[in-house]
This record gives C-alpha cells, sequence and structure tokens, in this order.
C-alpha cells in the first residue's frame, strides 16, 4: 500500500467527478479510490452511512468506524490510536484538500469531489 502514495499519481487509472446525491460512486472491479480532492465552491461532507467506506475502516479515516482508535499505548503495526469516526459533525473537508486512502465506495452530501482509482 505505500507504494501506491509514493507513486501516485503515476499509477492513477481514471477519476470520477461526484457532487451531493443520492447515489454512491464505485471504482471498477479489482480497483479502488486512492484519493479525493475537494472542488467547486466549497466544502464536502459524506453520508453518514456508506458515505466514505475504506477497505480497510481500521487503517484508513471513514464514516463506518474509527481508524486508528485503539488506546493510547496498544498501538501496532498496522493500527495507531486516537483516531475518531468522520462524520458530518466533525468531518467537513475544505476546498482544495485531497484525501489519500483506499476507498471501495463513495457517496457525497454536500459538495463535489474528483475521485481518482487506481488498480489493487
Amino acid at each position: 500500500m505505500g507504494n501506491r502514495i509514493k507513486t501516485f499519481p503515476g499509477n492513477i487509472a481514471g477519476s470520477v467527478f461526484t457532487t451531493a446525491s443520492s447515489d454512491a460512486i464505485k471504482p471498477p472491479l479489482e480497483h479502488v479510490f486512492v484519493a479525493f480532492t475537494v472542488i467547486g465552491t466549497g466544502a464536502a461532507t459524506f453520508d453518514a452511512s456508506g458515505g466514505l467506506v475504506a477497505q480497510n475502516a481500521t487503517q484508513f479515516a471513514n464514516t463506518e468506524d474509527a481508524a486508528g482508535d485503539l488506546v493510547g499505548g496498544g498501538e501496532t503495526v498496522r493500527e495507531g490510536s486516537g483516531g475518531v469516526q468522520a462524520t458530518n459533525a466533525n468531518a467537513s473537508f475544505p476546498l482544495g484538500a485531497t484525501i489519500y486512502g483506499n476507498y471501495t465506495e463513495i457517496d457525497v452530501a454536500s459538495g463535489s469531489i474528483i475521485a481518482y482509482y487506481a488498480k489493487q
């Protein structure tokens, strides 16, 4: 997984534009969204359930679970401590922000994004 970020954007297979709607976007088979950039005129938020679905919910910030939320002192090589679940109450991504991760589904509640996908 670390190599994906190191070679970004060289391994990008495509991108998808989406705006607030009732339809979630999903990458092609055998691909994941590796980043998204907030575009348009304002911040972006994501649906509370199914809004930002990480391939591994304990490793990447998402709306389904709190990534990196182990108790302090209990960190592992795959998960840290102190993380919280992203919600519309605490996670508004500003215009121009680019967020990296491994996402299998994205559903925008407000704002617009371009999501970039790469082969797994």
